[in-house]
């Protein structure tokens, strides 16, 4: 009979025992050695920013608008409280200023400048509010019904307050569409 060769791999053995008593070695150190990291361990000048930062965003959104009961008609409140909607949802295309410069402004078709251009589908408060709800077949402009109808108003009260293209409501439609949008 022919002898049977040793197929045994003495170097992936060594290597396998290496890693298996370094993963030990480790796991102990973390354990039960290493200190750990202070949680509450905090720069004070990050806490200080920090702190600016929250103050001024929430003096943006001081707005209850729940407690508006017709959210689209024009008024401070619904433009401050859509200021603060936009620069959550929309200031990443439509830039900080609404001039479409923002960091996502590289699309294809580019999003829109509320400031300077004519909208493409109507002007009207119940234009924009569609096309925020329902956003733009082919283009980037998606969809955004998960935003609650009170903040698509706010929204929709904001870009007209900095847009040149102003478009005249009727009162009467106004408040039937409203009425009856979701």
């Amino acid at each position: 009979m022919a002898e049977m060769e040793d197929t045994y791999n003495k170097g992936g053995f060594v290597a396998f025992i290496f890693s298996i008593v370094f993963s030990l070695v480790f796991f102990i150190y973390i354990a039960f050695i290493h200190p750990g990291v202070d949680l509450k361990e905090v720069p004070a000048e990050a806490s200080a920013a920090a702190g600016e930062m929250g103050a001024s965003d929430k003096s943006q959104d001081t707005v209850d608008v729940s407690a508006i009961a017709d959210p689209w008609n024009p008024s401070d409140d619904m433009v401050n409280h859509g200021a603060a909607v936009y620069k959550m949802n929309c200031a990443m295309c439509h830039g900080d200023t609404g001039k479409g410069d923002g960091p996502g402004a590289a699309v294809t078709p580019k999003p829109r400048n509320f400031v300077d251009e004519k909208f493409k589908y109507g002007g009207t408060s119940i234009d924009i509010y569609k096309t925020i709800a329902a956003g733009v077949p082919d283009t980037s402009m998606a969809a955004f019904k998960h935003i609650p109808s009170k903040d698509r108003w706010g929204l929709v009260q904001f870009i007209r307050s900095i847009t040149a293209d102003k478009h005249a409501d009727d009162k009467a439609a106004l408040e039937a569409f409203a009425k009856t949008a979701e």
